[in-house]
Order: C-alpha cells, then structure tokens, then sequence
C-alpha cells in the first residue's frame, strides 16, 4: 500500500497557505493529488471528469478550426490543459496561474501533469493574474498586447457565484463577459467550469454578448457519496 499521506509543497502566499498533497484513499484504493489554499480545495485528482470535458468540449466546438491559439485560466493539476493539448489542431497554449507555486511544483514534477506539459513545446505558463489580465486593454497575453485567442477557458473559482476572491466577481457581469469576447477571434469560444448546477442569470449575461450559449451538465460517479454527482461547464461562441 502507498504512504497514507504526503505533504509534497507547502508555502504561504497573500491569498493564504498553499498546499499540495499526496493521500492513499482506502475507498478508491487508489493516490489522490489535492492543492488546498487556506481551507479552500483548489483541485483533486479524485473528481476530474468535468475538467477534462471543460477542455475537450471548447476545442470540439471549434470544429474543423486550424492554428488554434488557446488560453487556460487556472493551471491546478493541469487536466484541462492535458485536454486542450489532445486536439491535433491546437498550435499554442498559454496557461494563466496566480500562484507561481503552483507552476513551479509542476516544472519541478511534483504534479504528474508537469511532465507532460513542460515537454510540450505549444505549452507556455503565466504567472499572473487571470482577472487582472482580462481587465486590462492589452488582453490576457502579456507578452503580445492585443494579441486574440480562438478559446478562453477558465477554471478557477467555484461558480460565477461562488468566488475565490471578492475581487473577481466582475468578470461573471455583462461588462466583463464582453472584455472576454473582444479577446476572442470571431467564432471564438468562452469555456467556464462550475460546481454548481445551471445559472440562468448568467446564461442570460452571457446571452447578451456570446452566441450559442449552453450550459453541459458533466455527471460522473461518486463512491464517496454513493450514485453521481455533477459539474457544469458553459458554452459559448462570440459573433462570426
């Protein structure tokens, strides 16, 4: 049997204590990989179903697109990038994280993800701000001001209403939605992963700048509580 438990990186950050760990789960029989900020469980290994769809439903719905440049908001374990990078047609991928920590535990291999990502030349992290960068007017590449994507893909708070920070509560309104379809090529896609069920309110924000709107419900099993349980993943396309 694996070691029980295993603290792999610790630090304290502004936003609170960091940690990646490493757990043997006696239900799945199987290591669990979990980044907790404070008392806030950023990410785990245990439940990534609707991460990787997060991924693999925003390139999908490119179709036939080629020379896709996409940006990942929130790097946590990595499986929405490892999901975006599956698609042959992706020619770049720039991944946005706030805690360079969490980049770092990843360049040293610490997360199995790391691996892979660090290897791949169309992969590219960013230490940065995500929502910071999409306030701004130079877009959310700061290395090429103005520069557009062909998909935005965010995962990092809980939902459009439950929120890491205060402060971010911005992105989730009309305003903030139309800076994220002015940084998208026409046709572009808006991707967000939720814990909660639907939200019509934002549905109808979106609907107000986004064509194609849809909220994905993501069902997977869950042996901890028995049965499913859901994530949400949004949809949506920015005017041709």
């Amino acid at each position: 049997m694996s070691i029980r438990f295993q603290e792999l990186g610790w630090c304290r950050t502004p936003m609170g204590e960091l940690v990646l760990r490493r757990r043997f789960d006696p239900v799945t029989r199987r290591e669990i990989d979990e980044i907790k900020l404070g008392d806030e469980f950023l990410m785990s290994s245990q439940f990534t179903d609707a991460e990787v769809e997060l991924g693999r439903l925003a390139t999908a719905r490119l179709g036939d697109a080629t020379d896709l440049d996409v940006v990942v908001g929130g790097l946590g374990l990595g499986f929405t990038a490892l999901a975006v990078l599956e698609h042959p047609a992706v020619r770049s991928l720039t991944v946005i994280d706030a805690l360079g920590e969490v980049i770092a535990w990843h360049e040293r291999g610490l997360i199995p993800a790391g691996a892979v990502l660090t290897a791949d030349p169309r992969c590219r992290f960013v230490h940065g701000d995500f929502f910071e960068l999409a306030r701004s007017p130079d877009g959310l590449d700061p290395a090429a001001p103005g520069r557009r994507f062909h998909a935005v893909v965010v995962d990092i708070d809980h939902s459009p209403r439950h929120l890491l920070r205060p402060e971010n509560a911005d992105f989730y309104t009309p305003a903030g939605l139309r800076r994220v379809r002015d940084g998208l090529h026409p046709g572009g896609v808006f991707a967000l992963w939720s814990n909660d069920p639907p939200d019509d309110p934002f549905l109808r924000a979106l609907g107000e700048s986004f064509d194609r709107v849809a909220a994905e419900v993501v069902r997977f099993p869950n042996p901890l509580r028995g049965g499913e349980s859901t994530n949400t993943v949004y949809l949506a396309s920015a005017p041709e």
